[in-house]
């Protein structure tokens, strides 16, 4: 056998072979093997050294060609490569290290086939790879499993996303399917505690102690002497003033929590650094013009004696309190008539709403908005923007839940009743009267056309023109 190693062709010179060139064929019949000997580098590298160490170093981990050195002068002698590796698993072994160097490499007489033992190539210390400078984003595929594993390897995979169903689920990740039969158990749970609560109390109502107490505190108490009787007429047009622009405000206050990417800006015309999208505009402007109409209700409260009526006068409030929600729970609700006095629990929720509830969501709305002094340290470490967020967005929750729960009262505990004190100013001492008449129905149903009219226009397109009276819009 050739020293050249098998597969090569005879007449390849030991030199040549040993420089890492192979010479093929003669381009010519009988002549010299191409390509010629004087254009062979006499140490160029082995033209499957680099596929080698591209094979032994993994993905990503080639390593430079290390050129086995041969001599010429040994008569004959090459400098043999390492012994192919065998499908026992010795390839594995031996892919597990880099290239020797040509000193460890056992020589072999050019005459002996034997390859060189594979326990030579496995006792090459492997050299350190420096670490990555940048984060790695391919790794080994099956086929390296068998590899020895380096630190750079060692990196943790970034995190899977997160299963459906997690912290971060929405409601898009759900089928209609798993929204319905969340919203039925939802629906029959809520039921269930409708249930309880109705049970217990007609259980507390129904034993001598219940009695005793609901006889003492039938549900209100008497207003002072100098209480006015009957709503005035401004009242009802500041109640629905109070409607009308509370209902854009949620509306435009859940569009600026929710939307990423608003359809237009607005700036002032003596700042044009400052931006806000244009729901943000529209959001502030309503809460200005709501404030006003809460100063004026407020204002004209006090003076006309009204206040007496949504102000508690008397600490027997609070028992007349849980005793009329006692009675609402029994569904047993309480005969009281809203022209002349409010039961204890509507005054308690009418004073909350008017002077505990609105000067929140006013005092944290000003620390978000761009009337609040951005330089002001002292001020901001006082009045941190975090605690008006954690304010602000719960206090729009407890004006939902209020608006929900009163207008449900309102149409079931005598709708046309009720609607023509809130809507007609009309009423009377006589709790049976006005029971039938449609004036306050007919305003009411008038008002709930005006908000979904606003409900609609509360578009960029109506929006920009009013917009641009007041500073500049750009839109996208």
């Amino acid at each position: 056998m050739s020293a050249s190693g098998p597969g090569s062709d005879a007449a390849t010179p030991a030199g040549e072979e040993a420089a890492g060139v192979r010479r093929g064929l003669p381009r010519e019949p009988g002549g010299e093997p191409w390509p010629p000997a004087s254009a062979v580098p006499p140490s160029a590298p082995r033209p499957g050294a680099a596929a080698e160490a591209e094979n032994r170093g993994g993905i990503g981990e080639l390593e430079p060609a290390r050129p086995i050195s041969g001599s010429g002068s040994d008569s004959g002698t090459d400098a043999e490569t390492p012994a192919p590796a065998t499908a026992s698993g010795a390839a594995s072994a031996a892919d597990a290290v880099p290239a020797a160097s040509s000193e460890e490499i056992t020589r072999a007489p050019a005459t002996s086939a034997t390859p060189a033992p594979a326990a030579d190539a496995r006792s090459a210390t492997p050299s350190p790879r420096p670490p990555l400078t940048v984060p790695r984003t391919v790794w080994p595929g099956a086929a390296a499993r068998n590899r020895a594993t380096t630190p750079a390897r060692t990196q943790k995979r970034p995190p899977a996303a997160a299963p459906r169903g997690g912290a971060g689920a929405r409601l898009a990740d759900f089928s209609p399917v798993q929204l319905l039969g969340s919203t039925a158990v939802l629906g029959v749970f809520a039921l269930a505690l409708v249930g309880i609560a109705v049970l217990v109390a007609r259980f507390v109502l129904a034993i001598g102690p219940g009695r005793e107490f609901l006889a003492a505190f039938p549900g209100e108490y008497h207003l002072p002497d100098s209480a006015p009787v009957g709503l005035p007429a401004w009242l009802n047009w500041s109640h629905f003033l109070n409607s009308f622009f509370l209902l854009l405000i949620i509306r435009t206050g859940w569009q600026v929590r929710r939307k990423k990417r608003p359809a237009a800006f607005w700036s002032p015309r003596n700042n044009k650094k400052r931006r806000i999208s244009l729901a943000l505009w529209f959001h502030q402007a309503l809460d200005i013009l709501w404030i006003a109409n809460g100063v004026i209700f407020v204002v004209l409260l006090f003076v006309t004696g009204q206040w007496m009526r949504i102000v508690p006068t008397s600490w027997e409030v609070f028992p007349n309190a849980l005793s009329a929600a006692l009675q609402y729970a029994s569904l047993d609700w309480p005969t009281e008539n809203g022209w002349v006095n409010y039961n204890s629990l509507q005054q308690l929720s009418y004073f909350a709403i008017t002077f505990v509830a609105a000067p929140l969501a006013i005092i944290s709305g000003v620390r978000l908005s761009g009337v609040w002094p951005k330089n002001a340290e002292k001020l901001n470490k006082l009045y941190p923007v975090e605690w008006a967020r954690k304010v602000h967005f719960p206090t729009m929750l407890f004006f939902v839940a209020f608006i929900i729960v009163h207008v449900a009262l309102v149409l079931a505990t005598g709708a046309l009743r009720n609607l023509n004190h809130m809507y007609a100013a009309r009423g009377s001492e006589d709790p049976a009267a006005y029971t039938s008449d449609p004036t306050g129905l007919l305003i009411f149903a008038a008002s709930l056309v005006v908000m979904a009219a606003a409900w609609v226009a509360a578009r960029p397109a109506v929006l920009v023109p009013i917009a641009r009276l007041f500073g500049e819009v750009k839109q996208r």
